[in-house]
């Protein structure tokens, strides 16, 4: 069984039996769990930073070998791994032959299965369609899959989008899956969908953003008009940056300037994000359910030019399932027992750690 990073997430498609999907902080349970439980990890072509590791927390098995299969010396040898400087192809090729037909044990992979089987009913819950005003993330992630299929390009870039379409996004071939994730850059979605077009022009890209990234950079919806390269955007809009309000609700803190209703404000911006892209020269819809935004997204297959279609959604609701510890520091002294709850569970994950490991 193998799992997939950020960056790697599609290297191998989502229905492939033994791929067990997103790993770490952002992870589905059913590659966690393995991680936690694994005595070998091989590592190819991963940093092993902070998300993958889970702070240091996940791979949990003291008897455990990591190797890092790299071209890069600095990375081959974190968490004191055992460093395999190669290049991945060439390096698996060499593994390969050097195993000369050996196979995990067949309860290790029954049991990965399993697990997979029980991660996809878990996910299919969280992403079913929903009649609520304010639909969750992870809820137009799934109209976005049903409407459009696995045979798309997905692109994506910063705020709660990368954690959620991280874990549930199925995707169906290599290099169909595309986050800039290593810097959260914000306004990066649209240009860089442009930049996927411009690669691979014959390919549906989607696009998802968020209301504020879309703010940060859009202009690149009139240079997409004015190619003749489509793109299909789907902007949900929470209002605000919920990504970030539901960390400084999950350390105690209380919700200030992330949501717009937070922010300091003489008038509440009211902003037809609909509007904006039909004046870039966009066909646009403003939606208002799930099952408008799949209908939506049925008919975009036939638009000849880049379509962009807001939702509005839910800025405090994430997806439970899966994922793993984050380490996010919180304050040791505060007046806030929301904050001193905070620490205290904060000070018990940190004893997960294997420090350097």
């Amino acid at each position: 069984p193998v799992c997939e990073t950020q960056g790697g997430k599609s290297s191998l498609p989502d229905d492939h039996p033994l791929n067990m999907a997103a790993v770490g902080v952002t992870g589905t349970s059913a590659a966690n769990r393995l991680a936690e439980e694994a005595d070998v990890v091989l590592a190819v072509g991963t940093r092993l930073q902070d998300f993958t590791t889970g702070s240091w927390a996940l791979f949990k098995n003291s008897g455990k070998t990591i190797i890092g299969l790299n071209v890069q010396p600095f990375d081959a040898g974190k968490h004191q791994a055992l460093p395999l400087v190669a290049d991945a192809a060439e390096g698996l090729a060499e593994l390969g032959a050097a195993l000369n037909g050996w196979q995990a044990p067949a309860a290790w992979t029954d049991n990965a299965a399993r697990g997979k089987k029980k991660w996809q009913a878990e996910a299919g819950k969280v992403t079913a369609s929903t009649n609520a005003a304010y639909p969750s993330d992870a809820q137009v992630i799934g109209a976005v899959q049903r409407a459009m299929g696995s045979d798309v390009i997905l692109l994506h870039a910063a705020g709660g989008l990368p954690g959620e379409l991280h874990k549930l996004w199925q995707a169906g071939a290599p290099g169909s899956y595309h986050a800039e994730y290593g810097f959260s850059t914000m306004g990066y979605e649209i240009a860089g969908g442009l930049g996927v077009k411009m690669a691979k022009p014959d390919e549906e890209v989607v696009v998802m953003i968020g209301d504020g990234s879309y703010l940060m950079l859009n202009s690149e919806i009139a240079t997409s008009v004015m190619l003749g390269l489509k793109l299909t955007i789907v902007l949900l809009d929470n209002r605000g940056y919920g990504c970030i309000n539901r960390l400084q609700m999950a350390t105690g803190g209380a919700n200030f300037n992330n949501l717009l209703k937070d922010a300091r404000h003489e008038v509440m911006p009211d902003i037809d994000f609909a509007a904006h892209a039909a004046s870039l020269g966009a066909v646009t819809e403003k939606v208002s359910s799930i099952a408008g935004l799949e209908t939506a997204l049925a008919k975009a297959k036939d638009n000849s030019k880049t379509t962009v279609l807001v939702i509005d959604t839910d800025p405090l609701v994430s997806t439970d399932v899966g994922g793993h510890w984050w380490d996010v520091a919180v304050p040791e002294v505060s007046s806030r027992p929301q904050v001193n709850a905070a620490r205290k569970a904060y000070e018990e994950m940190r004893r997960m750690q294997s420090v350097g490991d």
